[in-house]
């Protein structure tokens, strides 16, 4: 953008001249930023399908780390695949905010988010891996899905997560997806929070 600029500045102090340099470099510029766009992000707009696909994908790869973790496997790597498969870190900034997380609330990097689906990080103290619990179900109930600005799917509603015991816990949740260069959705923001219980209740 400063040498835009400064080529703008240039230009105007020889008047008489065509500028076709600073076009050229101007058009060059929005095709390389169009070209980078294009090689991050789908043109396709975004289903509720795919949405509910989505989700069901995200369940499953959370029951699938426990597992992996119950078994004596590598869940750390299960849980990295599913983060990296699943989130869009690699594509923008994710705003990932988790249930279990008091101290560290916000998980704005891969790291981060690792350490809450797994644990085993010191920076991350608070975190004992809620991948890990393990789940053995987890099943999304939508509230509403918004898809009508087409590049990104906004979903809202409680999500439930049942244990080894067979216990459930309802959890709210909010989830932002965009779609990859693949076609696959990724998950851009991620917000959850246990249901609000009054003191005293």
């Amino acid at each position: 953008m400063l040498a835009l600029g400064t080529a703008g500045v240039l230009s105007a102090s020889c008047t008489n001249q065509p500028n076709s340099a600073s076009t050229q470099t101007a058009a060059v510029i929005e095709i390389a930023e169009e070209s980078n766009t294009a090689l991050l992000y789908s043109d396709e707009c975004i289903t509720e399908r795919e949405v509910v696909e989505a989700q069901k994908m995200w369940g499953d790869g959370i029951v699938r780390i426990g597992k992996v973790y119950s078994e004596k496997g590598d869940y750390s790597k299960e849980a990295a695949d599913f983060i990296q498969d699943m989130y869009g870190y690699d594509l923008s900034s994710v705003l990932f905010k988790p249930t279990l997380a008091s101290n560290d609330q916000f998980r704005s990097s891969f790291d981060a988010a690792l350490s809450y689906f797994v644990g085993g990080n010191e920076a991350y103290a608070e975190d004992k891996g809620f991948a890990i619990k393990p789940y053995t179900k987890v099943k999304f109930d939508n509230v509403g899905i918004i898809n009508n600005s087409c590049r990104m799917a906004v979903a809202m509603g409680n999500y439930y997560f049942t244990d080894t015991n067979g216990n459930e816990t309802k959890v709210e949740y909010t989830f932002a997806y965009v779609k990859d260069k693949t076609g696959k959705l990724r998950i851009v923001t991620h917000q959850s929070s246990l249901p609000y219980n009054p003191a005293g209740n």
